[in-house]
């Protein structure tokens, strides 16, 4: 036998012992129990289920020959695959099943309608598990499992829940299901050949067993086939996670083996409580304390490694005054393990069933009789409808009662197995599983709590596959490798990656940008064409520059207004041509400094309408220099047309033109201030939306038409023999302008950041300075440098000639 199993024997007979003594549950009726042994079998769990019911002095199937025994219940088995064997046969005959042990609860409900569930379902700790292995990122496990039914389930079920949460399991491997370990024959030795090699993968630090407490056992036992010396911790290191059907035990030649291989592991246990009193009714056991126990002999023997009998020697003979409390964990356990507990209230909760029973019958005075001859006439499907609706508080105030899966509800302990110096052994709560809890809580564990194997180089270990992917980097998919498996590869531009082991690398927020790691990201910063960088002062200055010579220009020219040359070509048009440039170098200051809303709506509008009254004057200019000439012509009458309001009607309705256009613009779709977060990979351009890119270049558009249009003019009229005849002025100049403007368009939208305005700005002076060097240049020339040949008689000796 397993020594540690027979706590579950002493925890039926003190549930017992306390309700035999209650006199509030099933007065003057004394309780008793009988237990079978399953011994791992299927053949003999369906034999020995058969016998429970139906064997009295001989074993009949199907008949009753024991009128005496009436079986109300069965608690078992502790193995999912024992419970479900059982089930087979005890549904038949509707008997209430009660598993100790933790089962798949939808399975169970579906299969045998009257099975209870006196511990909470095992899939509550699917989740658990999951949340503990992404806690640690431990993403590479492997995975020991029994060879039953059950354990294929476990892993049918928890795999594709790993996937989805980013695990992989490295390999499943099945172990037997053996019920003695003393022999170590063939079947360890091939057994161990198959799971040695990963128990020893270094890469594999994390572990999940799943099945029952004898597969503890075997692990065990093939650890000490390759390391009888118990040496190994840096060979055989592992975070052993168990599930809630496996308890640490040892047993036969194990004794002397010790537990020290799993040191540091976390077991999900099934929720007990330390009762006081369980601990005083085991302590005065010995052997003959009550003669129809037929484990206790058994039991001492292998505990305390000592024989009964007669012809055995003094040393290794029993004394039975051996001390249950000096027994090591792994071996007996004086506080109520989780298995333990759930037969206790299986127990109780039976009693209280019962009891609900005789106590309702008294009510409507069905009958009254004895306790005992009441309970002889019940039969167990009559049990059903009193265990649905069972509510009570057990010993500790805990309480016990079924959901509508006839399933307790609460969750697990979380316990952490400590091996003391001594190599004695022992489990320390951490934490738990708390039942209903949000998705990504359903555990609660003091992480600083937790004592690891002696054996890890660094604390809490790591289970990778490979090496984590540093901040910087993105992980990269190996081919027909599992998705855990896989390279690093640098993020690529643009995109960063802050976090160790990231599947993706991702864009920054838009005002900020990746640093030269590609770690983090950092502020962009907020750019603008400003007066106080060399750029955009030293454009301010030449827009100053140009208008003061523009403003200077202008004084010459209207100080010497009655000359001949000034008033060759309609001094009106001149000082408006001269104003305009002025306004057309003063307006490139709208385009310098923080753009605000205002400075937004003058920019391109005031820009548009000023250079269409400055090309519209050239235009007319030309225009009067040709219908001049026509009008010298004998017999013409074109002098009509050379007074001031045909010039006035030309600039007047050219430039309402521009003005209509700028005023759809600012009345559809007007610019307004924005930033540009996109261009620049560190920076944020602070412009101008213009709103309307159409209207922009619509604009463009009729300024251009109107520089073709007076540059055509101005080129045929260049060679007409007129006095001071600035048709081959006006031809240059619009040449210049022409060229300045069809330039713009490709660096404009090549340049990105406030290049961008400073090439506007610097296409609208090199554009008016081109207009104000062509025309006025050959007059200030003349005007200051040569007067003699502004005069009437140079004028007339000229056309002599």
């Amino acid at each position: 036998m397993v020594p540690k199993f027979y706590q579950h024997a002493l925890a039926m007979a003190f549930a017992i012992h306390e309700i035999n003594k209650n006199p509030k549950i099933l007065p003057n009726l004394t309780l008793g129990f009988h237990i079978c042994d399953s011994y791992y079998n299927a053949k003999l769990t369906y034999r020995t289920t058969l016998e429970l019911l139906f064997k009295g002095q001989r074993f009949v199937p199907n008949y009753d020959c024991d009128g005496r025994k009436n079986l109300q219940a069965v608690i078992g088995g502790l193995g999912s695959d024992t419970a479900f064997l059982m089930a087979d046969i005890l549904r038949l005959y509707k008997i209430p099943q009660f598993a100790s042990g933790s089962l798949d609860a939808d399975e169970m409900h579906s299969l045998h309608p009257h099975f209870y569930h006196i511990v909470p379902s095992e899939d509550r700790q699917y989740m658990g598990i999951i949340q503990l292995l992404q806690h640690f990122r431990w993403i590479w496990v492997g995975m020991l499992v029994a060879d039953s039914d059950s354990a294929e389930r476990f892993v049918q079920t928890t795999e594709p829940l790993f996937s989805q949460n980013g695990i992989c399991l490295a390999f499943v491997q099945r172990i037997p299901r053996q019920p003695n370990f003393d022999d170590l024959g063939e079947t360890i030795a091939t057994v161990s050949h198959k799971i040695y090699a990963p128990l020893t993968n270094q890469k594999i630090t994390a572990c999940i067993i799943y099945g029952e407490s004898l597969t503890i056992a075997w692990i065990r036992a093939i650890i000490f086939l390759h390391d009888p010396e118990n040496t190994g911790y840096q060979t055989y290191r592992k975070v052993w996670i168990t599930t809630t059907q496996m308890d640490f035990i040892l047993t036969g030649a194990e004794m002397f083996w010790g537990l020290q291989v799993f040191e540091g592991a976390i077991a999900f246990m099934i929720h007990t409580k330390d009762l006081i009193e369980f601990g005083e009714f085991v302590q005065p056991i010995k052997p003959g304390w009550n003669e129809r126990d037929g484990f206790l002999k058994d039991f001492w023997e292998q505990a305390f490694d000592c024989f009964f009998g007669e012809t055995v020697p003094d040393n290794e003979k029993c004394t039975g005054e051996e001390k249950l409390a000096s027994l090591p964990e792994p071996l007996f356990d004086m506080h109520l393990t989780g298995h333990s507990y759930s037969i206790y209230n299986a127990i109780h909760a039976l009693a209280h069933t019962l009891h609900a029973i005789y106590s309702s019958r008294l009510r409507h005075k069905i009958m009254v009789e004895d306790p005992d001859v009441v309970l002889q006439h019940i039969q167990p499907w009559q049990l059903h409808p009193f265990l649905q609706k069972l509510s009570f508080n057990n010993s500790e105030g805990e309480t016990v009662s079924f959901n509508e899966k006839r399933e307790i509800g609460g969750g697990f302990d979380i316990m952490n197995v400590v091996i003391f110096p001594n190599n004695s052994f022992h489990q320390v709560k951490i934490g738990r599983v708390v039942p209903g809890a949000v998705e990504g809580e359903e555990i609660v564990i003091d992480w600083d709590r937790i004592v690891w194997h002696r054996g890890f180089n660094e604390v809490p270990p790591i289970s990778v596959c490979n090496e984590y992917c540093h901040p910087g980097f993105q992980k990269k998919s190996k081919e027909g490798e599992k998705f855990c498996c896989y390279d690093c590869a640098l993020c690529p531009a643009g995109r960063i990656a802050n976090l160790t082991d990231m599947d993706d690398c991702f864009e920054c927020p838009e005002d900020e940008y990746p640093n030269e790691n590609k770690t983090g990201c950092l502020p962009k910063l907020v750019i603008f064409l400003s007066y106080e960088e060399p750029l955009g002062w030293g454009l301010a200055l030449v827009a100053l520059s140009f208008s003061l010579i523009t403003v200077w220009v202008l004084g010459i020219l209207m100080k010497h207004k009655d000359t001949p040359i000034v008033k060759a070509n309609n001094r009106d048009l001149t000082y408006t041509l001269l104003i305009s440039l002025l306004f057309c170098f003063l307006s490139s200051l709208l385009f310098l400094g923080r753009p605000g809303k205002l400075s937004c709506l003058l920019q391109q509008p005031a820009f548009g309408i000023i250079f269409s009254v400055a090309v519209s004057c050239v235009l007319a200019k030309t225009i009067t220099v040709v219908v001049a000439f026509m009008a010298t012509k004998p017999g013409s009458n074109m002098k009509k047309w050379l007074g001031r309001r045909t010039s006035n009607c030309i600039v007047l309705s050219c430039s309402l033109g521009q003005a209509g256009i700028c005023s759809v613009w600012l009345g559809t779709s007007p610019p307004f201030p924005a930033f540009d977060m996109q261009s620049l990979t560190e920076e944020i351009i602070q412009l101008c939306n213009g709103g309307s890119v159409t209207m922009f270049y619509l604009v463009l558009s009729y300024l251009g038409f109107l520089s073709l249009v007076c540059f055509t003019l101005a080129f045929l009229a260049r060679k007409l023999p007129d006095t001071f005849n600035e048709a081959k002025f006006i031809t240059f100049s619009m040449l210049v302008f022409c060229s300045v403007w069809v330039s713009f368009v490709p660096t404009y939208l090549s340049t990105k950041g406030k290049h961008m305005v400073a090439v506007e700005i610097f296409s609208i002076l090199a554009s008016s300075a081109g207009l104000l060097i062509c025309i006025f240049a050959p007059k200030i020339y003349i005007i200051l440098l040569r007067p003699e040949l502004n005069t009437k008689e140079q004028l007339r000796r000229w056309k002599k000639e």
